[in-house]
């Protein structure tokens, strides 16, 4: 079958909309015809990585209906909704990929395999999650990265009790995720750290009780102050060398004993290749710095956040904030790099 597709094919490049060819599905691999895609910045690291392979598809949370299966799957058949997505439905040991889905462009093999910035996608099925049939058919795509990422985070890594207290580093999609569901938690105080103070304004209607300006103030300073000696628990939902460093000595210091341990650093967004850590945060202070990589169970997890979007208390679509269609989505690249997105940006199909 035929379908439009956004594709990466030479480093520094814009993207091409062109037609590419999905083979019919092998035994467990299911196609599902898309209704919407999130807009991550991980796809511009990978648009920007010369080490990236082209041709390739991207794009990686996406939602629509089931339209072809496999004859290994089980879980899916052809009518259901589901959310595509990069974290398999069943828990694997280790970091695993699976190969590409197989569609073609020009007679050459495309790489990608999730690849929602497509309006059909053929994709390994455990990468595909069935959920409620009247899930909305434009924000649910969300579920599948940024808010899997950012509440997972808080939820199942740092498992973040009531009246714990949080800090968040940088409040887009991701960001704000962690910042509702440390919300919905009863986190307290909930600190949002950025640079823009429009954006921060948006974190307040998330549940930040506090805010702070890294460009005015010293985000460190600024958390311990509020915190009386720092977090219980710190983000990253960034990923810079800068904040890979600020989030470790902004959580609550530890110290000698076995259970006078100190705050949880915990890393979401992108990193680089390297950062400098005092050592003494981990020996003298009982500090711990953990990553956080699509910490969800998406069978239970996405039914969830759905339910939670439902009655209210997790709105998607506030976290989406921009709209666009499949031929604006180097607009859309454009936009997310020079910081105009608040929350998340969708592609509709």
């Amino acid at each position: 079958m035929k379908s439009r597709a956004a594709i990466h094919f030479e480093y520094k490049k814009k993207l091409i909309i062109d037609e590419i060819n999905i083979p019919s599905p092998s035994d467990e691999q299911v196609i599902v015809k898309l209704f919407s895609s999130g807009v991550c910045h991980s796809q511009l690291h990978q648009m920007h990585n010369i080490e990236t392979q082209t041709p390739t598809l991207l794009g990686h949370e996406g939602f629509g209906i089931v339209t072809h299966v496999g004859k290994s799957i089980t879980h899916l058949k052809e009518g259901d909704a589901a959310i595509v997505t990069w974290v398999p439905r069943e828990p694997i040991n280790g970091r695993w990929f699976p190969p590409p889905g197989g569609a073609t462009w020009n007679g050459q093999r495309l790489g990608g395999a999730t690849a929602t910035w497509s309006e059909d996608v053929i994709v390994w099925g455990g990468y595909v999650v069935k959920v409620r049939d009247d899930a909305p058919r434009d924000v649910t795509s969300i579920v599948g990265c940024a808010v899997l990422t950012g509440a997972g985070a808080v939820m199942h890594t740092a498992k973040v009790r009531p009246e714990e207290s949080v800090a968040v580093f940088g409040v887009g999609g991701v960001g704000i995720s962690a910042i509702q569901m440390a919300s919905i938690l009863g986190a307290y105080p909930i600190i949002a750290v950025d640079l823009d103070d429009s954006k921060l304004d948006f974190a307040k209607q998330f549940g930040a009780s506090h805010t702070v300006n890294a460009k005015k103030d010293n985000p460190v300073e600024k958390i311990i102050e509020i915190t009386n000696g720092g977090a219980d628990y710190c983000f990253d939902a960034i990923g810079l060398k800068i904040t890979n460093e600020q989030i470790l000595p902004a959580t609550r210091g530890g110290g000698s004993g076995a259970d006078n341990i100190g705050g949880m650093a915990v890393l979401i967004g992108m990193p680089g290749k390297e950062m400098t850590v005092d050592p003494g945060h981990f020996m003298y202070h009982q500090r711990q710095y953990r990553g956080s990589l699509g910490a969800t169970y998406p069978e239970k997890d996405f039914n969830m956040y759905l339910r939670l979007n439902q009655e209210g208390k997790f709105p998607l679509s506030k976290l989406v904030t921009k709209r666009y269609k499949l031929d604006e989505i180097n607009i859309a690249c454009d936009d997310l790099g020079n910081g105009k997105i608040y929350g998340r940006a969708i592609l509709e199909y």
